[in-house]
């Protein structure tokens, strides 16, 4: 059971290798069934791993036996195996969805799907930041092939862009890596941790530079103002199952930020304790507020929907700068809900565009959606969840965000700021609803029925919001948990270079 870490990394890779060789690659049929099988039993070995988890307190797996901070360490806490139980979850629902057609628009679809979940986990689960990098580059090479998935001129101008600046990150993560390890003489997280506590003055300002460095590179990640630009036209672009898996990947970038500047510039740092807190405070509010108005100025579902995504991008972010354990918790309640929620409405907005004929999923008049009742529902459920209204998961998110604002100072700016960017959301997205399902002429367009997969998938993202309710005690008291966990960095320096650690021969 101790290997069971190298799982999530392990079983997507491998999956991916087995679709593409004879004769699974010739039959498209047992392509869907191998990936969607494989995601199944992903999310079973991911909530086994939340399992153990819970019982050992703290796993660390030593790839290849070479200790700790030398070689590849594995790190599993509450943090980083409920992102990977999140993961897992959103790729069997995107995995589904794109199995009832849209894998056969273009080539490799299951096999890039899994090298990049491949690339999640592995960006959750390590211990050190130059694997970090290497698990960055694994899920954006693989991001890069499906935005383009299917073709066409608005997917090739998304991802040029998409690629340019995701380099650009890339070459500056490097110079940021170069320049921490040249000073510090490690990258593995705990271990920097330690000497950032005793580093001589000298050294300071080198640090700061490399860690204000990596800031930049995961703000570009999480696409926080003003490095937002780039994810409304690339999500929107990007086919449905796709777009549905990226909404996890800004996540990436907001875990990176409280990882980072929680446990190796956080209260121990000395002078370089909470460096990053200044910037991000006024960043995430800025892109909220960008992101309400971008719902409010949206011509088509799918970019409102990418909008939303850039209004939870800024509420974690603004989260993530108040660095305490209350908000840490809240971080990681909402995101899983928001994930989830703008997923799934990735997935309707593709369903909607399917069957209003000519005017898709752009928000003027035009035909009736051939299932309005089922899509009406979706769509509501959906925009309430995401709106953060009663009783859905999206309330007490929200509720716990603004508990954990407990400077007065901070309460009236972050309070003011999510509060009416919330109003903005509801106004947008019953702009869009009564368009899309009330100002219609004619008869229905008579396009296809959603197939079973999809309705399948997009119940089963849904679903998700009132399981997070009814479930909300023992969930936010695993949100404590692991915020408690993040902070608690003195323990994990001792467990990981203070103790034999667990192996993994051969691997």
């Amino acid at each position: 059971m101790w290997h069971l870490i190298m799982l999530p990394v392990v079983l997507p890779m491998l999956t991916a290798l087995i679709i593409m060789l004879p004769p699974v690659h010739y039959s498209p049929s047992r392509r869907r069934w191998v990936s969607m099988v494989s995601s199944a039993l992903q999310l079973v070995l991911a909530v086994l791993l939340l399992l153990q988890v819970q019982q050992a307190g703290f796993i660390h797996y030593a790839v290849g036996d070479w200790q700790a901070p030398f070689g590849i360490i594995l790190v599993a806490d509450n943090l980083s195996v409920v992102l990977v139980c999140l993961t897992a979850f959103l790729a069997f629902g995107a995995i589904c969805y794109g199995s009832a057609g849209e894998d056969e628009k273009g080539s490799f679809f299951h096999p890039l799907f899994q090298f990049q979940v491949m690339g999640i986990n592995g960006a959750f689960l390590t211990g050190d930041l130059f694997n970090l990098f290497v698990f960055f580059e694994v899920l954006l090479i693989a991001s890069y092939a499906l935005l383009i998935h299917a073709g066409g001129k608005n997917k090739t101008k998304a991802a040029v862009h998409y690629v340019v600046l995701n380099l650009t990150g890339s070459a500056i993560f490097l110079f940021a890596l170069a320049v921490l390890y040249g000073t510090l003489g490690t990258l593995n997280i705990v271990d920097m941790a330690q000497k950032v506590a005793t580093l001589p003055a000298e050294d300071q300002m080198l640090v700061k530079s490399g860690g204000l460095m990596l800031m930049i590179v995961f703000a570009l990640k999480a696409a926080v103002l003003p490095l937002q630009f780039w994810l409304p036209a690339t999500y929107s672009a990007a086919s449905a199952p796709v777009a549905a898996l990226f909404a996890v990947m800004t996540k990436i970038g907001v875990y990176a930020l409280l990882r980072v500047y929680t446990t190796i510039f956080g209260a121990d740092a000395g002078e370089l304790s909470g460096m990053a807190s200044d910037w991000l405070l006024p960043a995430g509010l800025a892109t909220i507020v960008l992101g309400a108005i971008g719902v409010m100025a949206s011509h088509d579902f799918r970019k409102l929907v990418a909008n939303l995504v850039l209004v939870s991008v800024g509420t974690l972010v603004s989260l993530v700068a108040l660095q305490t354990e209350q908000s840490a918790a809240a971080v990681l309640y909402y995101s899983v809900h928001s994930t989830l929620v703008t997923a799934a409405l990735f997935l309707i907005a593709d369903v909607i565009a399917n069957q209003r004929g000519k005017a898709a999923d752009r928000l003027v008049s035009g035909r009736r959606v051939t299932q309005p009742i089922m899509l009406g529902i979706m769509f509501m459920l959906g925009a309430m969840s995401v709106a953060g209204l009663p009783p859905l998961s999206g309330f007490i998110g929200k509720l716990m965000l603004l508990q954990s604002v407990t400077d007065p100072a901070k309460q009236v700016i972050v309070w003011t700021t999510i509060l009416l960017c919330s109003l903005l959301v509801i106004i947008g997205l019953s702009r869009a609803g009564s368009t899309l399902f009330w100002r219609v002429s004619g008869t229905d367009s008579g396009g296809d029925k959603a197939a079973p997969l999809q309705v399948f998938a997009i119940s089963w993202l849904l679903v998700a919001s009132p399981l997070l309710v009814i479930f909300a005690g023992p969930l936010t008291e695993l949100s404590q948990q692991a915020a408690v966990q993040l902070y608690d960095t003195q323990t994990a320096i001792n467990t990981i270079l203070g103790s034999q650690t667990i192996v993994g021969d051969g691997l």
